[in-house]
């Protein structure tokens, strides 16, 4: 055994480790503003103080306090692991279950320094999105998953482990909630206290569900959006809608939502501009290869864009600064934009997720922590001014579309002038491309990982996928085959595109049909041994039924239900049954904190006939169950795309929609 494992089985160590000094090389989490009450405190340390016996606590209590009061949470920075963190090979794990050893695997990959945003924070994404409060629970978490059996169930708090339950080999390995409070305690401001106490968290999406994948799982949803707006503006005016050569894209973040654009725009085929205001940020993704070139000066930038464009470049330029500068300066030039959208952590406006104009980064870092009502009002100040020259350029014909991080809403609640006719002047990205075209036929974000972490093992499997998804083209309706080949065309680029950072992994948008036959590949690839490892599934909670949100993923429902729930909740508890290894709900992730509930997956496949079940009984229900609602809600996509599953599932009965005449409804009214 190494020392690697050792450390893993030790858990929480008896003998304190020395303290870990502060990195400055790592992008570190804002300090978190001061909201707890003294009594408070007092609960907060006491919080914290009982991961450990107590002949610790005369040594952990002032330092403890000394965290809360310098970063407005205490992260327990003594407990974070000496060994460098990343997602090795599953045989690597100590663990007497394989399963508990691949999700051991996926925690890793998501507090990998080239793959989680403030990774000593246990951040992965969007300022916010945690895969614990602290690293006590981390080594608990991973301890338990090292002993645990395939008879047992590990429950997740809000990244707390409270514990391995007796269960079944058929019940998921974990369940994890994050941040299910009462509703009527599901504000910014409740998040803000109970993460001080060390009560709940905040797991976005794929962050609190050890499901992320570094940039690329964003990369491939918004090269869909971007390809899709770019041909609908073109069609407009008459051109060819797949040559996109010299269509200019600005937008915002190569942060918190891991700076996927660039990439995004590169692949499209455009010439993007995304601004980003802090330097390591925009320097991490630079050195990854994530963008083109980076510019801090508008006086530069602005003729770079003009020459880029011209010359119908493929170039993903940087501004290494405010946006707001940014989207000003184009509309005083009177540059012509053909989209624009946004994708700053906006869900998280006041802890880090949006900063104001004219505040260096680290002025507002200051203010955020120290006067939080004036950080409020100087970003929602900000939001008026970048609106105002949006609705400019707008007017100049660009396309603007809010990608999904509540740009709309908050600007809304800034006062900005956002909405016409009661309404947003702008759609949300799922309005107009995502949800009819994808989400309402079956398609999403679908995503597998390589246990081995070897590359040729995933090369083995885009192999795979394509001749699934050729297979499943040539029989598909009109209304999905232009989806199959868009994906088909991804899947065959996505070497050159270098898309992994991290683990072993890639995402395509397919079906139910597609996810399931190109999982049954896999499982039977691994079966014969030509795939050398177990593959883990999984998908995005941003999805056709993983997700309840009226701002974003259920933006094009319109029957007044995008406000309710059911969907989510009904997703997870049947994945829970029907063979997922974990499953998770949340609330927040995307829109923010009390605007969303939302939940997701893993599956460990292995090549066994168990694995090959749970693949046909559980996918088909995660796909079919959205499908199923967005009909109910009078969607056409969804309509045709059930009745094409009801006529090939025997056991399958949805109840479908009857469609009223709005005239005779208007009449009686």
């Amino acid at each position: 055994m190494n020392a690697f494992q050792e450390d893993i089985l030790a858990g929480i160590p008896d003998i304190l480790p020395e303290p870990r000094p502060y990195d400055h090389t790592v992008s570190h989490a804002p300090r978190r503003k001061d909201i707890l009450s003294p009594e408070e405190k007092v609960l907060a340390l006491k919080n914290a103080l009982r991961y450990f016996p107590q002949k610790h606590h005369a040594v952990l209590a002032p330092e403890f306090a000394h965290e809360l009061e310098s970063y407005g949470r205490i992260y327990m920075y003594r407990f974070r692991p000496s060994y460098e963190m990343y997602a090795r090979p599953i045989d690597e794990y100590p663990a007497r279950c394989r399963q508990a050893a691949a999700i051991m695997a996926m925690i890793q990959n998501n507090l990998d320094p080239r793959v989680a945003q403030h990774p000593h924070e246990l951040i992965t994404y969007g300022g916010n999105g945690a895969v614990f409060q602290n690293w006590a629970q981390y080594r608990l978490a991973m301890q338990y998953l090292a002993t645990m059996t395939e008879e047992q169930t590990l429950a997740m708090y809000s990244g707390f482990p409270m514990g391995l339950f007796p269960s079944h080999k058929d019940a998921p390995r974990v369940i994890v909630t994050n941040g299910m409070v009462i509703p009527n305690y599901s504000k910014p401001d409740h998040w803000e206290k109970f993460n001080a106490l060390g009560v709940s968290q905040y797991g976005q999406m794929t962050a609190g569900s050890y499901m992320y994948i570094g940039p690329q799982g964003i990369v491939h949803g918004t090269t869909i959006t971007v390809m899709n707006a770019a041909r609908m503006q073109l069609r407009k005016r008459g051109l060819d809608g797949d040559d996109r050569g010299g269509v200019l894209f600005v937008t915002a973040g190569l942060g918190g939502m891991s700076g996927a654009q660039p990439k995004a725009g590169n692949i499209a085929g455009v010439v993007s501009v995304t601004a980003e205001i802090n330097p390591l940020a925009a320097r991490k993704r630079f050195d990854q290869g994530w963008v083109d070139e980076l510019h801090d000066s508008l006086d530069e930038l602005m003729p770079r864009i003009r020459q880029a464009v011209a010359a119908r470049e493929v170039v993903s330029l940087a501004y290494v600064g405010n946006v707001v500068d940014l989207w000003e300066r184009l509309a005083a030039e009177g540059m012509h934009v053909d989209l624009g959208s946004d994708q700053t952590s906006l869900h998280n406006p006041w802890a880090g997720g949006y900063y104001p104009v004219g505040y260096s980064f680290e002025e507002s870092q200051k203010m955020m922590a120290e006067e939080p009502e004036r950080f409020k009002e100087a970003v929602q100040a900000s939001l008026r001014r970048q609106v105002a020259a949006i609705n400019t350029l707008a007017d100049r014909g660009m396309y603007f579309f809010d990608y999904g991080n509540a740009f709309l809403l908050q600007s809304s609640r800034a006062g900005a002038d956002i909405l016409k006719d009661g309404q947003f002047r702008y759609p949300s990205y799922v309005q107009d491309i995502m949800g009819p075209f994808y989400f309402d036929y079956g398609f999403g974000p679908f995503r597998w990982v390589c246990m081995s972490q070897d590359p040729a093992d995933l090369a083995k499997t885009d192999a795979l996928a394509v001749r699934v998804l050729r297979e499943c083209a040539a029989s598909a309706p009109d209304s999905i085959r232009g989806q199959m080949l868009d994906n088909i065309r991804w899947i065959e680029e996505a070497g050159r595109n270098h898309l992994v950072v991290g683990s072993q992994a890639r995402i395509l948008y397919a079906d139910c049909e597609g996810r399931t036959k190109i999982a049954l590949a896999f499982n039977e690839a691994i079966r014969r041994g030509d795939i050398t490892a177990p593959i883990v599934l999984g998908r995005d909670h941003h999805d056709v039924s993983g997700t309840d949100s009226p701002f974003r993923e259920t933006s094009n429902i319109y029957d007044g239900s995008q406000f309710t729930a059911d969907m989510a909740v009904q997703n997870v508890i049947g994945d829970g049954f029907r063979g997922a290894t974990w499953v998770s709900i949340h609330n927040g992730g995307g829109v923010g904190w009390g605007e969303v509930i939302n939940g997701g997956f893993g599956m460990v496949i292995d090549g066994s006939d168990d694995s090959a079940r749970h693949i046909r009984e559980m996918l088909f229900w995660d796909v079919n169950n959205g499908i199923a609602r967005r009909s109910w809600a009078r969607n056409a996509g969804a309509i045709e795309a059930i009745r094409r599953e009801m006529d090939r599932t025997p056991g399958l009965r949805v109840t479908l929609p009857v469609i009223a005449d709005e005239n005779l409804i208007k009449s009686v009214l």
